[in-house]
């Protein structure tokens, strides 16, 4: 089935997903985690409800009891998952993808994700044969369980001090989920909010809930500088992930928001590791070094960051596409688009200075943004641009080619479902970053590639 991808399960409904293939993914899943209990929530859109039926009878009829959350945002579930000490979730969405879509996020206890290389092929190849088993006999229930003020205490202590916060906000939750989550937290606060698309829907009737779209983030940017606020955030369409805009409506990017943020973690954490995906600035990196922190570079995709926060004891991450990951304690480790609002709320209200200032010393080298071009055959176009830079002083293979010069470098990674590779470069001077960039992309046309949307 398409619809299994490298992160979690997507795709049209229902041309591609239905309340059969919900049915026996509900199966699946509970029949690999093999736990006793999972939770289950659900987003907005309009073909949630009854993928969730179809799943949760499928959980049952394993003789696996469900915890459902109902209607709340990705990083909730992962919390009840722990709250509730049950043996795994499930949370019905497509994130950020159009109305059209829906899917499965998946994880295991303590929220940690079943991605393609944890446990998505498993379920996959027991599809039809979970399906076609007899019901397990027994007495799995349903129970419905409301996590919005245990949330709320869980995700303020991540920043004790916004709640003294005298600060004007604009928040955009895109007719996400992030506002359900969100609105006790704000009930905490000392903040002004100005409030976009609140209310969740399915139909996302303003605009897609895709804060990397710059189309997406124009509401936010035009009501920060519209009301004077301090500062603008805007959520996809789970609340997993973040974006924010200064008081001057200007977007920042999301590898400079993990630098400032982490400067704040190694205060309570003096030392620590912090985790930064291989696209983000070298400002990154050096920031963390020079708040006492070791910089640790990391793979793409939130399977992969958390698995090696695991492994190496990471008091944060960040990534590009802006997925902010916590270590909320010794057993729960993962992203929150709140409490990434929470953490630059109270660094804005300590530092008593506009955002932009804050942001300014970290824009000191010029980046080209992320380019996608499609190409007939990945292997071969990567294979020849790594042979003209094998001689570069660092050449890598952590997630793509990344190339490292002293004054420039750059990474080219394979899209996970199309025949796409996405190039960012980032230089010293505006000069060099021009010049490098259309030389690779120079050399990425003559190897077949050609423009592609994205």
């Amino acid at each position: 089935m398409e619809i299994f991808k490298a992160y979690d399960i997507r795709g049209r409904v229902p041309e591609d997903l239905d309340e059969a293939a919900a049915y026996r993914i509900g199966r699946a899943t509970a029949h690999f985690i093999g736990a006793s209990e999972l939770a289950v929530g659900r987003d907005a859109r309009s073909t949630s409800p009854a993928l969730t039926e179809a799943l949760v009878r499928g959980i049952l009829d394993e003789g696996v009891s469900v915890r459902d959350l109902g209607l709340i945002s990705t990083p909730m579930l992962y919390f009840g998952v722990e709250e509730l000490a049950v043996g795994g979730g499930i949370m019905v969405t497509a994130s950020h993808n159009p109305a059209a879509y829906n899917g499965f996020k998946i994880c295991r206890e303590h929220a940690i994700p079943v991605g393609e290389a944890s446990g998505l092929k498993e379920i996959q190849a027991r599809l039809e044969e979970r399906a076609a088993a007899e019901a397990a006999p027994g007495a799995a229930t349903r129970t419905h369980f409301d996590l919005k003020v245990a949330y709320s205490r869980h995700v303020l202590a991540v920043a004790p001090g916004a709640p003294k916060a005298r600060l004007r906000v604009a928040i955009d939750c895109g007719n996400g989920m992030a506002s359900v989550g969100l609105e006790p937290v704000l009930e905490q606060l000392g903040v002004e909010v100005e409030r976009l698309y609140f209310e969740p829907d399915g139909t996302f009737p303003n605009h897609e809930a895709d804060p990397l779209k710059e189309e997406n983030l124009r509401d936010v940017q035009r009501a920060v500088t519209r009301c004077g606020a301090d500062f603008g955030v805007a959520f996809d369409g789970d609340g997993d992930r973040a974006v924010f805009v200064d008081e001057a409506g200007r977007a920042i990017s999301s590898d400079l928001v993990t630098a400032i943020l982490a400067r704040r973690q190694l205060v309570r954490d003096p030392g620590g590791r912090v985790l930064y995906d291989l696209r983000s600035s070298r400002a990154v990196a050096e920031e963390i070094e020079a708040a006492g922190g070791v910089p640790r570079m990391c793979r793409v995709g939130h399977s992969f960051v958390k698995a090696q926060m695991r492994e190496e004891g990471a008091i944060f991450a960040g990534e590009l596409s802006g997925h902010f990951y916590f270590r909320f304690s010794d057993s729960l480790v993962a992203d929150d688009g709140t409490a990434a609002f929470l953490a630059l709320l109270e660094i804005r209200m300590r530092e008593d200075r506009p955002l932009s200032e804050i942001v300014a010393p970290l824009r000191r080298y010029f980046a080209s943004g992320e380019i996608n071009r499609r190409v007939p055959a990945i292997a071969p176009v990567v294979d020849a641009i790594r042979a003209e830079h094998k001689g570069a002083p660092e050449v890598s293979d952590l997630d793509g080619l990344l190339v490292r010069y002293p004054e420039w470098w750059f990474n080219l990674r394979p899209s996970n479902t199309e025949p796409v590779l996405r190039l960012n470069l980032e230089a010293d001077t505006l000069a060099r970053m021009q010049t490098e960039r259309d030389r690779i992309l120079a050399r990425i046309t003559e190897l077949g590639g050609e423009v592609a949307p994205g």
